[in-house]
């Protein structure tokens, strides 16, 4: 028979009083209740001013009580809990931060239950949801966040945990409900401003970005290119355009559909008819194929075309290897897991917004026009 609320809630109140502080998944296991459930007779409490509510976890309001915990049981209740980490499906640049993330928490003792998200819209918050019903105690996050409604969407839910919670290559925009939140990622901004400066230094003075528009990433890549080449008095020319993903058809109506995204053929006709000398492809499996229907359209690269990548996860296995744009994707992860785990040891320090340098590796697919000769 189910225990009643009123009983189970004197039952928090009886726990927390004796250990003055106690984690809201552990109440759960101990009362074998869900974590939510234990979650919402918390919230109740600390309405009705009968304790305090943090992060994750119950605490008296009686201070002299604070100091009864038994240091040695809540280590190893704490250790016992296991960190989410929720990276969407088929994502190898985020499986790379994944691994990062992973080293820090296996090092730090800490066990890792891996939740992989499908790529319909809102598919992170059931699992969210089940892995802190399950006692998640910290959770390191790369929401897919396809759309920018998407994204929206994603604030309210997320900002409402109430475990320490790390966004892993998300910048949420300011202001927004997640501004405050945690979040560890590249700075793409400077990433974009490499691939421009370089093809700049190249001689280059007309230059297209073709880019997805389905991830935050994409979108601030997009942004990010725009300003820059608008700032840049070098740069006479540039454009964005829509980029093919690996599973779609390629346009029809080639460069001139703006609402459609560009095929190789597309990209040729566009080189051929604004002059272009460069393009940044983003990310590295597009910027691949559409290199290969650049040539199938009589145009060499870097002959006559010149190419960065952005991603730098495959880049350089191309039959042409890619100089590509190489944002931190370990290091992301790494420093996010360290975060977490400073936040699991040290609760209540301010929210940290952190951005890491991408770097430029330079292979073979720029061509240097004051010289005439590709750079190596």
């Amino acid at each position: 028979m189910r225990e009643p609320s009123e009983v189970r809630r004197r039952r928090i109140l009886a726990v927390v009083r004796s250990r003055g502080s106690v984690r809201v998944s552990d109440l759960a296991g101990e009362l074998e209740v869900s974590v939510v459930t234990a979650r919402r007779d918390v919230e109740e409490l600390a309405r009705a001013g009968k304790l305090r509510r943090g992060h994750g976890v119950a605490r008296s309001i009686e201070s002299a009580a604070q100091a009864q915990v038994p240091a040695s049981a809540s280590s190893d209740a704490a250790n016992d809990a296991a960190v989410a980490l929720v990276v969407p499906e088929r994502h190898t640049y985020l499986y790379e931060t994944m691994h990062g993330a992973r080293t820090v928490l296996d090092a730090a003792g800490i066990r890792v239950a891996l939740h992989i998200t499908s790529q319909a819209a809102g598919a992170e918050r059931p699992l969210v949801e089940r892995a802190l019903a399950d006692g998640a105690r910290g959770l390191l996050i790369a929401p897919r966040w396809r759309t920018v409604a998407e994204e929206e969407a994603g604030h309210a839910w997320l900002s409402d945990l109430d475990v320490p919670t790390v966004l892993m290559e998300r910048r949420p925009r300011r202001g927004s409900g997640l501004h405050a939140m945690d979040s560890v990622c590249s700075d793409h901004w400077y990433g974009m401003h490499l691939a421009v400066e370089h093809l700049v230094s190249l001689g280059h003075r007309s230059i297209v970005l073709a880019a997805r528009d389905d991830s935050p990433t994409a979108r601030a890549l997009r942004s990010a290119f725009a300003r820059i080449a608008g700032d840049r008095e070098e740069v006479e020319a540039w454009d964005v355009v829509l980029s093919a993903s690996t599973s779609e058809a390629v346009d029809p109506a080639g460069a001139g559909d703006r609402d459609g995204p560009v095929s190789g053929d597309g990209l040729a006709r566009l080189l051929r008819e604004r002059g272009f000398t460069a393009a940044v492809l983003h990310g590295d499996v597009d910027a691949l194929m559409l290199v290969q229907q650049l040539a199938d359209s009589g145009v060499r690269v870097p002959q006559d075309c010149s190419v960065v990548a952005y991603d730098d996860v495959v880049a350089a296995f191309g039959s042409t290897p890619l100089t590509a744009v190489a944002p931190p994707k370990a290091a992301v992860g790494r420093v996010a897991a360290e975060l977490l785990v400073q936040r699991l040891s040290r609760p209540g320090a301010p929210p940290q917004r952190t951005e890491l340098l991408p770097e430029l590796k330079i292979r073979g697919s720029a061509q240097d026009l004051r010289s005439d000769r590709s750079t190596v």
